[in-house]
């Protein structure tokens, strides 16, 4: 069989199992015609999927076509009540399940979502627009986390330590109660997956209100958790804007608050929540930096740069939006624009695409703004993807894979997170002032250095301020067995995302001293005597 034909029989086969997903009659993403009106999103309150008797819906539009996908509403406060009654309700029977029963659970979760890989990633292309093999990639990372969790058993272990004779002080971590996540559009299955399965394994239960621009992948895993046979009212998806996440940060029944997306929301949801005496832990934005050093591997750094700054459409929290030069590696600026210029611009179900649409006309409109203010700002665009024509999609919020050259800190593109595929580049003479330049930006998800030279790298990890340090490594996400780690400015509270930091996040500590006497369990002889009393 020649290449050409196994690649239009694939393409074919994801069109069939497309078009399966959206007529599957648990899945809540339809396609829109001219003849059907848009399937609705269902809440899943207490192991069910019910439909909202609300007045106000969004409507999620495919991002590479504009067609509406779904509708979801704005829950209901009678919903939002019913949600958290049934999570309260099921937090009693399942904190007292033994940690083995929901190691199993996620024993069983994991397997089932490699099995239905296919219809998530699916899901998050027609919604969000990530090409398929990138939506794959965003299935994975979080079914990572959820097989970190079945190793909660390690997680919940505590302590002990004879502190006297016969006196035992030892420590046990018990669950909060009901728990709140609250998901950005960008990792429709990742973010929920670092969320609602730690809580889970931990014995909590989980309020989860997915984005409301791409809730399909979300409801896909709710199906999953009651297919796996999770009680219900374990898990509750709730769907809405600010009337819904004003209600997950101020119910009492809510104990802790998870929240990942931008800057302006997440600073909200962690003053309301925290002044509402919850626990809370934000991931906000970024401007993540990858130095190039003029002794790297040439190679190696430049298609590094321009996977992690171009992927996903640059809607990543650890994009690397900034490539910083030092010395006479400043000449490889225009071999990154060459390299971007190969880059494919297509819908997600295309096989060619590289990256496809951004989530918005909004958000295109936004970023386009910022390339503009560049080239206002005494910037050059080297490689400028605005108006990129991609014809079998004319309707589509693409932008292109964007080059802007000798910016400065000053300028709005180095200071704003542009979320969408452009990458800004700074020149400096030396180390010390890329280290300087990173450690002045107010946010601190990650940075990333390629060089050849341990020195420079040993360096550069002990004294740059970003909290998840690349070497040679372009986006230093770590894996589950570790934390996320993001800080300064890209990070509110005191405690990280998933592995150890995750389960601590989720439980309280418990600190028990214990006396029991060696002496009360000697033997002795039975007394015949009459008993007296002394």
């Amino acid at each position: 069989m020649s290449a050409q034909m196994l690649r239009t029989q694939t393409r074919q086969l994801l069109q069939k199992q497309h078009k399966q997903l959206y007529w599957h009659p648990l899945q809540h993403t339809r396609r829109l015609n001219s003849a059907v009106a848009p399937e609705t999103t269902k809440l899943f309150i207490n192991g069910e999927y019910v439909e909202s008797q609300s007045d106000q819906w969004i409507d999620v539009h495919n991002p590479a076509t504009q067609e509406v996908v779904t509708r979801v509403p704005k829950a209901t406060a009678k919903e939002l009540e019913e949600a958290a009654h049934s999570a309260q309700l099921a937090f009693g029977s399942w904190r007292r399940t033994s940690v083995l029963t929901r190691q199993r659970k996620m024993l069983d979760l994991q397997q089932a979502i490699r099995d239905n890989m296919e219809k998530l990633a699916a899901s998050i292309v027609s919604e969000q627009g990530k090409v398929l093999s990138d939506a794959k990639g965003d299935v994975m990372r979080g079914l990572q986390v959820v097989e970190d969790m079945a190793s909660i058993t390690h997680h919940l272990q505590g302590q002990r330590l004879e502190v006297s004779a016969d006196m035992d002080t030892y420590t046990v971590r018990e669950p909060l109660g009901v728990v709140a996540g609250i998901c950005p559009f960008n990792f429709p299955a990742m973010i929920p997956l670092w969320m609602f399965p730690v809580a889970l394994a931990t014995g909590n239960t989980c309020l989860l209100k997915p984005s409301e621009r791409d809730p399909g992948a979300a409801m896909i895993l709710a199906q999953l958790c009651k297919d796996v046979g999770f009680p219900a009212g374990v898990l509750n998806i709730v769907h809405g804007s600010h009337n819904t996440v004003d209600f997950l940060t101020s119910d009492p029944r809510v104990r802790a608050v998870s929240f990942v997306g931008g800057d302006r929301a997440g600073k909200y949801i962690y003053e309301r929540a925290t002044q509402h005496g919850k626990r809370c832990q934000a991931n906000l934005g970024a401007k993540n930096h990858a130095v190039v050093m003029p002794d790297a591997n040439k190679e190696h750094a430049l298609n590094a740069i321009a996977g992690a700054a171009f992927g996903a459409a640059g809607q990543r929290c650890m994009a690397l939006s900034v490539a910083v030069f030092v010395g006479d590696s400043g000449a490889w600026i225009s071999d990154i624009a060459e390299r971007a210029k190969q880059l494919r611009v297509n819908g997600g179900f295309e096989p060619d695409a590289d990256l496809g649409p951004m989530i918005s006309p909004e958000a295109l409109s936004r970023a386009e703004h910022l390339v503009q203010s560049a080239i206002d700002e005494g910037a050059t665009v080297v490689l400028d993807g605005r108006g990129i024509s991609v014809p079998k999609y004319p309707s589509g919020n693409f932008l292109g894979p964007t080059v802007i050259d000798h910016a400065t800190p000053r300028m709005q593109c180095y200071q704003q997170e542009i979320f969408g595929p452009v990458l800004t580049c700074l020149r400096v003479d030396t180390l010390d002032q890329a280290v300087e330049l990173i450690n002045a930006n107010r946010y601190g998800n990650g940075a990333s250095i390629f060089t050849r030279s341990g020195a420079c790298a040993r360096k550069f990890e002990s004294s740059v301020e970003a909290g998840q340090v690349g070497i040679n490594v372009p986006i230093p996400v770590p894996l589950p067995m570790f934390s996320f780690t993001g800080n300064k400015g890209s990070f509110l509270g005191d405690t990280n995302f998933y592995g150890r930091s995750g389960a601590n996040f989720y439980t309280q500590l418990k600190t028990i001293t214990s006396l029991w006497r060696k002496q009360d369990a000697e033997d002795r002889l039975a007394a015949v005597h009459m008993p007296t009393i002394h």
